[in-house]
């Protein structure tokens, strides 16, 4: 089955074929589209909201199966006004780069005593067909929790720049120094699940 995922990050589409790869999907995203793309206001005040949103649009627009996430990332030690919620890459109306996202969340763990603990609570909306809507935003989609420290990774991927401050709270590692870790892989098995369920 072709179904399209709702973005035009090549990373986090790359990161879903690899959690789908055994599943009967072939899955696309918004750059193997040839029409115009629909401009999406992100106006939820949840992750599934704004899932809902995109997922709807891309729907209308495109007619074939579609799901769309959203994210938002949520730290235990910091004050409510400091929380990235919803806006993980757009701080104070001004969207980041890969490289101005780690400067800024590397000063923010640094205010906080230089490691903070996050999670991030993913949303996923699908859209089978007209009368077949499948969400879920439960724990089982969540990331395990991590810190987040001050100091990055030299490593790089484009695409994930926070996985660059990410380490592992079990070893004590940065992600990317050990073998087959990263924030986004610990959803892959809800992810799984919720396809699976839903095309079995």
């Amino acid at each position: 089955m072709k179904i399209l995922y709702g973005t035009t990050n090549k990373a986090k589409l790359q990161a879903m074929k690899n959690a789908l790869k055994n599943m009967d999907i072939q899955l696309i995203g918004l750059n193997d589209i040839e029409k115009e793309l629909p401009v999406i206001s992100e106006s939820g005040n949840t992750p599934l909201e704004n899932a809902r949103i995109k997922a709807r649009a891309y729907y209308k627009a495109f007619g074939i199966p579609v799901f769309s996430c959203d994210s938002g990332l949520y730290f235990d030690e910091v004050a409510d006004s400091d929380q990235p919620g919803l806006h993980i890459r757009r701080v104070n109306g001004i969207e980041l780069t890969d490289e101005q996202m780690i400067e800024h969340y590397a000063a923010l763990a640094n205010r906080y005593g230089g490691r903070i603990t996050g999670r991030y609570r993913n949303a996923i909306y699908f859209i089978l067909d007209e009368n077949r809507h499948y969400s879920s935003m439960s724990m089982a989609i969540a990331t395990e929790p991590f810190i987040l420290a001050s100091k990055p990774h030299t490593k790089r991927v484009e695409g994930f720049p926070l996985d660059a401050l990410s380490v592992d709270i079990a070893t004590g590692k940065y992600y990317y120094d050990l073998d087959v870790k990263d924030v986004s892989t610990s959803v892959d098995d809800g992810v799984r699940d919720f396809f699976g369920k839903i095309l079995k």
